[in-house]
Protein backbone atom coordinates (compact mmCIF):
# COMPACT_ATOMS: atom_id res chain seq x y z
CA UNK A 1 0.00 0.00 0.00
CA UNK A 2 1.56 3.24 -0.69
CA UNK A 3 -0.22 6.61 0.88
CA UNK A 4 -0.46 10.50 -0.46
CA UNK A 5 2.72 11.90 -0.49
CA UNK A 6 1.51 14.44 2.31
CA UNK A 7 0.48 11.68 4.84
CA UNK A 8 -2.97 13.73 4.27
CA UNK A 9 -6.03 11.17 3.94
CA UNK A 10 -6.18 9.72 0.48
CA UNK A 11 -9.02 11.84 -1.85
CA UNK A 12 -8.98 8.98 -4.39
CA UNK A 13 -8.18 5.17 -4.01
CA UNK A 14 -6.47 2.64 -6.75
CA UNK A 15 -6.37 -0.74 -6.55
CA UNK A 16 -4.20 -2.22 -8.99
CA UNK A 17 -4.42 -5.86 -9.73
CA UNK A 18 -1.40 -7.68 -11.35
CA UNK A 19 -1.42 -10.19 -14.03
CA UNK A 20 -1.35 -14.08 -13.35
CA UNK A 21 1.81 -15.90 -13.36
CA UNK A 22 4.04 -13.23 -11.34
CA UNK A 23 6.30 -15.05 -8.20
CA UNK A 24 5.08 -13.76 -5.14
CA UNK A 25 8.73 -12.49 -3.98
CA UNK A 26 9.24 -10.90 -7.30
CA UNK A 27 9.49 -7.60 -8.39
CA UNK A 28 6.66 -5.02 -8.04
CA UNK A 29 5.05 -5.58 -11.63
CA UNK A 30 2.98 -2.26 -11.48
CA UNK A 31 6.04 -0.18 -9.32
CA UNK A 32 5.80 2.05 -12.73
CA UNK A 33 1.86 2.18 -12.87
CA UNK A 34 1.76 3.10 -9.06
CA UNK A 35 4.67 6.07 -9.55
CA UNK A 36 2.66 7.64 -12.40
CA UNK A 37 -0.41 7.39 -10.38
CA UNK A 38 1.38 9.29 -7.44
CA UNK A 39 2.92 11.87 -9.90
CA UNK A 40 -0.39 12.74 -11.58
CA UNK A 41 -2.84 12.48 -8.29
CA UNK A 42 -0.52 13.32 -4.98
CA UNK A 43 -3.45 12.74 -2.80
CA UNK A 44 -4.06 9.35 -4.32
CA UNK A 45 -3.74 5.88 -2.21
CA UNK A 46 -2.45 3.02 -4.56
CA UNK A 47 -3.35 -0.49 -3.03
CA UNK A 48 -1.45 -3.52 -4.99
CA UNK A 49 -3.95 -6.61 -4.41
CA UNK A 50 -2.41 -9.72 -5.10
CA UNK A 51 -3.86 -13.38 -6.80
CA UNK A 52 -4.26 -15.27 -3.53
CA UNK A 53 -4.02 -18.91 -5.10
CA UNK A 54 -0.56 -20.50 -6.17
CA UNK A 55 0.27 -22.86 -9.03
CA UNK A 56 2.29 -25.69 -8.52
CA UNK A 57 5.40 -23.71 -9.41
CA UNK A 58 4.09 -21.56 -6.36
CA UNK A 59 3.68 -18.39 -8.98
CA UNK A 60 0.11 -16.25 -8.06
CA UNK A 61 -3.03 -16.81 -9.84
CA UNK A 62 -6.52 -15.27 -9.49
CA UNK A 63 -8.55 -18.69 -10.73
CA UNK A 64 -7.13 -22.24 -10.55
CA UNK A 65 -6.93 -22.69 -14.16
CA UNK A 66 -4.40 -21.19 -16.41
CA UNK A 67 -7.36 -20.05 -18.38
CA UNK A 68 -9.94 -17.87 -17.31
CA UNK A 69 -13.32 -19.44 -16.95
CA UNK A 70 -16.51 -18.21 -15.45
CA UNK A 71 -16.31 -20.38 -12.64
CA UNK A 72 -12.77 -18.93 -11.86
CA UNK A 73 -13.73 -15.61 -12.38
CA UNK A 74 -17.29 -15.84 -10.24
CA UNK A 75 -15.21 -17.72 -7.47
CA UNK A 76 -12.33 -14.35 -7.78
CA UNK A 77 -14.93 -11.66 -7.40
CA UNK A 78 -16.50 -12.14 -4.19
CA UNK A 79 -13.27 -11.66 -2.50
CA UNK A 80 -12.15 -8.40 -4.59
CA UNK A 81 -15.43 -6.37 -3.94
CA UNK A 82 -15.50 -7.42 0.43
CA UNK A 83 -11.93 -6.12 -0.07
CA UNK A 84 -12.95 -2.78 -2.38
CA UNK A 85 -15.88 -2.31 0.00
CA UNK A 86 -13.69 -2.38 3.03
CA UNK A 87 -11.12 -0.12 1.94
CA UNK A 88 -12.98 2.47 0.60
CA UNK A 89 -15.52 2.39 3.98
CA UNK A 90 -12.00 2.72 5.75
CA UNK A 91 -10.85 5.73 3.93
CA UNK A 92 -14.58 6.92 4.12
CA UNK A 93 -14.44 7.46 0.09
CA UNK A 94 -17.83 7.60 -2.01
CA UNK A 95 -17.31 4.49 -4.50
CA UNK A 96 -16.64 7.54 -7.45
CA UNK A 97 -13.52 7.62 -5.62
CA UNK A 98 -11.90 4.52 -6.00
CA UNK A 99 -10.68 3.13 -9.32
CA UNK A 100 -9.39 -0.52 -10.30
CA UNK A 101 -6.41 -0.94 -12.62
CA UNK A 102 -5.62 -4.60 -13.92
CA UNK A 103 -2.85 -6.28 -15.76
CA UNK A 104 -3.61 -8.89 -18.48
CA UNK A 105 -5.94 -11.42 -15.56
CA UNK A 106 -6.06 -8.46 -13.17
CA UNK A 107 -7.34 -6.52 -16.14
CA UNK A 108 -10.20 -9.03 -16.85
CA UNK A 109 -11.41 -9.50 -13.28
CA UNK A 110 -11.90 -5.66 -13.25
CA UNK A 111 -13.89 -5.48 -16.23
CA UNK A 112 -16.16 -8.37 -15.38
CA UNK A 113 -16.13 -6.89 -11.60
CA UNK A 114 -17.87 -3.54 -12.11
CA UNK A 115 -20.59 -5.84 -14.40
CA UNK A 116 -20.96 -8.18 -11.65
CA UNK A 117 -21.62 -5.47 -8.55
CA UNK A 118 -23.17 -2.06 -9.21
CA UNK A 119 -21.77 1.31 -7.70
CA UNK A 120 -18.06 -0.55 -6.80
CA UNK A 121 -15.97 1.88 -8.51
CA UNK A 122 -15.98 5.02 -10.78
CA UNK A 123 -13.20 3.81 -12.99
CA UNK A 124 -11.61 0.98 -14.60
CA UNK A 125 -8.24 0.89 -16.53
CA UNK A 126 -7.84 -2.17 -18.40
CA UNK A 127 -4.22 -3.19 -19.72
CA UNK A 128 -3.54 -5.93 -22.04
CA UNK A 129 -7.00 -7.73 -20.23
CA UNK A 130 -10.55 -7.77 -21.26
CA UNK A 131 -13.95 -9.71 -21.02
CA UNK A 132 -14.12 -12.57 -20.49
CA UNK A 133 -17.67 -12.84 -22.81
CA UNK A 134 -19.02 -9.68 -24.82
CA UNK A 135 -20.36 -7.24 -22.40
CA UNK A 136 -23.96 -7.28 -22.31
CA UNK A 137 -25.03 -4.26 -20.41
CA UNK A 138 -23.00 -1.50 -19.78
CA UNK A 139 -22.05 -0.89 -15.90
CA UNK A 140 -23.73 2.20 -14.34
CA UNK A 141 -21.57 5.65 -13.75
CA UNK A 142 -18.87 3.36 -14.32
CA UNK A 143 -15.43 5.35 -16.90
CA UNK A 144 -14.28 1.97 -18.72
CA UNK A 145 -10.60 2.52 -19.94
CA UNK A 146 -9.42 -0.40 -22.64
CA UNK A 147 -5.39 -0.34 -23.14
CA UNK A 148 -4.02 -2.73 -25.58
CA UNK A 149 -1.16 -3.08 -28.09
CA UNK A 150 -1.74 -4.57 -31.44
CA UNK A 151 1.02 -7.04 -31.00
CA UNK A 152 -0.43 -8.89 -27.78
CA UNK A 153 -0.98 -12.39 -28.70
CA UNK A 154 -1.91 -14.09 -25.34
CA UNK A 155 -5.09 -11.47 -25.77
CA UNK A 156 -5.88 -10.62 -29.52
CA UNK A 157 -6.80 -6.77 -29.63
CA UNK A 158 -9.36 -7.71 -32.11
CA UNK A 159 -11.47 -9.03 -28.46
CA UNK A 160 -10.83 -5.35 -26.99
CA UNK A 161 -12.51 -3.90 -30.05
CA UNK A 162 -15.50 -5.99 -29.98
CA UNK A 163 -15.80 -5.34 -26.28
CA UNK A 164 -15.42 -1.53 -27.05
CA UNK A 165 -18.40 -1.51 -30.13
CA UNK A 166 -20.75 -3.04 -27.61
CA UNK A 167 -20.30 -0.99 -24.78
CA UNK A 168 -20.62 2.25 -26.85
CA UNK A 169 -23.99 0.43 -28.17
CA UNK A 170 -24.97 -0.15 -24.47
CA UNK A 171 -24.33 3.47 -23.85
CA UNK A 172 -21.11 3.50 -21.59
CA UNK A 173 -18.36 5.91 -20.96
CA UNK A 174 -15.70 4.03 -22.60
CA UNK A 175 -11.97 4.63 -24.29
CA UNK A 176 -10.22 1.80 -26.34
CA UNK A 177 -6.71 3.08 -26.59
CA UNK A 178 -4.87 0.64 -29.20
CA UNK A 179 -1.34 1.51 -29.75
CA UNK A 180 1.40 -0.58 -32.50
CA UNK A 181 4.52 -2.81 -31.76
CA UNK A 182 3.14 -3.34 -28.70
CA UNK A 183 2.87 -6.85 -26.45
CA UNK A 184 1.02 -8.54 -23.75
CA UNK A 185 3.42 -6.25 -21.43
CA UNK A 186 2.28 -2.90 -19.32
CA UNK A 187 4.11 -1.17 -21.61
CA UNK A 188 5.10 2.58 -20.92
CA UNK A 189 3.14 3.90 -23.64
CA UNK A 190 0.17 2.57 -22.50
CA UNK A 191 0.71 3.76 -18.98
CA UNK A 192 0.89 7.59 -20.54
CA UNK A 193 -2.21 6.96 -22.51
CA UNK A 194 -3.71 6.00 -19.65
CA UNK A 195 -2.86 8.98 -17.69
CA UNK A 196 -4.21 11.41 -20.25
CA UNK A 197 -6.98 9.93 -20.09
CA UNK A 198 -7.71 9.94 -16.33
CA UNK A 199 -7.06 13.89 -17.26
CA UNK A 200 -9.06 14.43 -20.42
CA UNK A 201 -12.16 12.37 -20.23
CA UNK A 202 -15.37 13.43 -18.31
CA UNK A 203 -17.70 10.90 -16.76
CA UNK A 204 -21.04 11.62 -18.52
CA UNK A 205 -22.60 11.50 -14.80
CA UNK A 206 -20.42 14.71 -14.22
CA UNK A 207 -22.10 16.71 -17.26
CA UNK A 208 -25.52 15.20 -16.76
CA UNK A 209 -24.64 16.60 -12.95
CA UNK A 210 -23.75 20.05 -14.61
CA UNK A 211 -26.76 20.24 -16.83
CA UNK A 212 -29.18 19.71 -13.62
CA UNK A 213 -27.01 22.36 -11.87
CA UNK A 214 -27.25 24.62 -14.94
CA UNK A 215 -30.74 23.76 -14.79
CA UNK A 216 -31.47 25.05 -11.89
CA UNK A 217 -29.90 27.89 -11.73
CA UNK A 218 -31.81 29.19 -14.44
CA UNK A 219 -35.38 28.57 -12.69
CA UNK A 220 -33.51 29.95 -9.62
CA UNK A 221 -32.80 33.45 -11.94
CA UNK A 222 -35.81 33.75 -13.25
Amino acid sequence: MSFPQDATAPELLFALLPDSGIAPDGPDTLAALAAALHAQYPNALTLNLHPPLRDAEGRCRWWKDAVPSPEGVNAALPHLIDRLRMEAKKFDLPWQRVALAGVGDGALLALEAVQAEGELVGRVLAFAGGYLARPEHAPQDVCVHLLHGLADERFPYHHVVDAAQALVDLGADVTADLLPHIDHSLHPALIDKAMEQLRTFIPARLWREAIVAAQENERTAS
